[in-house]
């Protein structure tokens, strides 16, 4: 992939990589009979939605807007799911969705009927009791976590408002492979399976790395079958990160390069505000043609333009000394990047492009001063 003439800093997302991703996303509905929806809280660049339609059943949303999106843009069925709903926004959502999935059983009796009479299916969240996710800023079943019904609150509720609800969903992973899925799940059945009969489907959530090279795909059919199997009920998953796994990129330029203690190659595009991700996990994203620090002949830290003194993405080393004006591209940004990112000391957003199958470069979407002004008071 040549960057040299592309304006930066801008998302470059690459429809085979994508089309790649969808394939094997296929590959498990066609085997397992399961239903695949994109969870839009990942990646929501509509550009892109004709082409994983093609292959995905439809969209999650966490909110009003999402749903909105998923409804006009993918055109396939919508799931809902919020830790809490508005009141004056729950009508508008039942408008763009199929399922709302509640939170409690508060939320459930204050709208459970409303959602019913619009002819929308009911949903609950519950904790499955399980999870190996190390950074505890994204386990949704870390202790006191808000995300899901408890047992315990489960047992009492499902009593009085069991007859409201047409399927149970769980959410436990995070970059994870089928392994772990089997474990939550034995976790999930223990403690809901029996309240399984008369439902009509169960959702596994996300976090399901389903397109990562090392992902165990035929355990995953096997869960899912045996699963199926055992309760008869439609299954589905929401993975995000998967549908662009690999596919996106960000594209920078250095600006300049200054030197204390170790050279800083300064980039048009900043971690704070373009890759918030880097900063929260953190991790160190990849620099196509880079090594580990000291591995290569020339090292350099790269950091953002912002103020903030952690505006930085890590350290990497080259075969050749960066230069003024070289281009650095970040790998694996299509996901939670474009959907997080801010306008931080007023910087202004990268660009979004689209590499098409033909070979040709689509830029969908510029910002500019007015995007940053209409975002404040």
């Amino acid at each position: 992939m040549s960057a040299h003439h592309i304006r930066t800093p801008v998302y470059l997302l690459n429809e085979r990589l994508i089309r790649e991703n969808m394939g094997m996303m296929r590959y498990v509905k066609d085997r397992t009979g399961c239903k695949i929806l994109h969870a839009l809280k990942a990646f929501a660049s509509f550009a892109l939605f004709p082409l994983m339609s093609g292959y995905l059943d439809g969209t999650c949303a966490s909110g009003l807007h999402e749903a909105r999106l998923g409804r006009e843009e993918f055109k396939k069925e919508v799931h809902a799911f919020a830790a809490a709903y508005k009141e004056d926004e729950v009508g508008h959502i039942l408008g763009y969705s199929d399922v709302i999935i509640f939170n409690s059983f508060h939320q459930l009796e204050e709208y459970g009927q409303m959602v019913r009479d619009a002819r929308v299916q009911v949903g609950l969240r519950v904790n499955p009791g399980h999870s190996e996710v190390a950074t505890k800023a994204y386990d949704p079943c870390a202790p006191c976590s808000r995300l899901g019904i408890t047992v315990s609150a489960f047992s009492k509720g499902f009593k009085r408002y069991g007859a409201l609800v047409d399927g149970l969903h769980f959410h436990a992973l995070c970059e994870q492979n089928a392994d772990v899925l089997e474990r939550v799940l034995g976790s999930f059945e223990g403690l809901y399976g029996p309240y399984l009969e008369g439902l009509k489907w169960v959702n596994f959530g996300g976090g399901h790395h389903i397109t990562r090279d090392d992902y165990d795909v035929e355990r995953l059919v096997k869960v899912i079958n045996n699963f199926k199997n055992k309760y008869g009920l439609q299954v589905y998953l929401e993975p995000g990160e998967a549908s662009v796994y690999n596919a996106g990129f960000l594209i920078a330029s250095v600006l300049d390069i200054v030197e204390n203690e170790t050279l800083i190659a300064i980039l048009d595009a900043s971690a704070e505000a373009h890759m918030p991700d880097v900063l929260l996990m953190p991790y160190r994203p990849y620099v196509m043609g880079s090594g580990q620090p000291d591995e290569k002949k020339y090292s350099y830290r790269l950091a953002g333009p912002s103020c903030l003194a952690g505006d930085v993405m890590g350290d990497y080393s080259f075969d050749r000394p960066l230069q003024r004006g070289d281009k650095v591209v970040f790998t694996d940004m299509g996901l939670y990047s474009i959907v997080k990112n801010t306008t931080f000391n007023g910087m202004g957003l990268p660009d979004i492009a689209v590499m098409k199958e033909t070979g040709g470069l689509e830029t969908v979407k510029t910002f500019s001063y007015e995007d940053y002004k209409a975002r404040q008071s």
